[in-house]
């Protein structure tokens, strides 16, 4: 799989709340940044930050406007611009955002979202 490939497959199985199966494309040591929330390090502690959240969505939907990516079946770079909606209770909650993944040894190593905070907390509180 190329680094695009890997990353679109990734959000995916996030998108059908298949978080077991996301975690396998996560290196043991993945860095996970939700900028500006806190980092967390390897698929556990993914897990233990998404998990929840994901639990409170009946839908996701991660819609990728824009993406770049360098590299190879093995290593590489990849940048998207994206709109990732939630649906909780009756309505969607939408969030704009920037990410960046690193992929090593067809893993991802590094992923890092930026969005604004303040944005997200008057979407979620309706």
């Amino acid at each position: 799989m190329t680094p695009d490939q890997l990353v679109r497959h990734f959000i995916k199985l996030i998108e059908t709340k298949d978080l077991e199966s996301a975690l396998l494309l996560l290196d043991e040591k993945c860095e996970y940044d939700n900028v500006p929330m806190r980092k967390v390090f390897g698929p556990e502690g993914v897990r233990e930050g998404l998990a929840p959240f994901l639990a409170s969505c009946s839908e996701i939907d991660w819609e990728i406007h824009h993406q770049t990516s360098s590299g190879d079946a093995t290593s590489g770079v990849v940048m998207n611009e994206r709109t990732d909606r939630f649906k909780m209770g009756d309505r969607w909650v939408e969030v704009p955002l920037m990410g960046i993944f690193t992929i090593a040894n067809g893993k991802i190593t590094l992923w890092r979202d930026y969005f604004d905070m303040a944005m997200f907390q008057k979407a979620i509180s309706g």
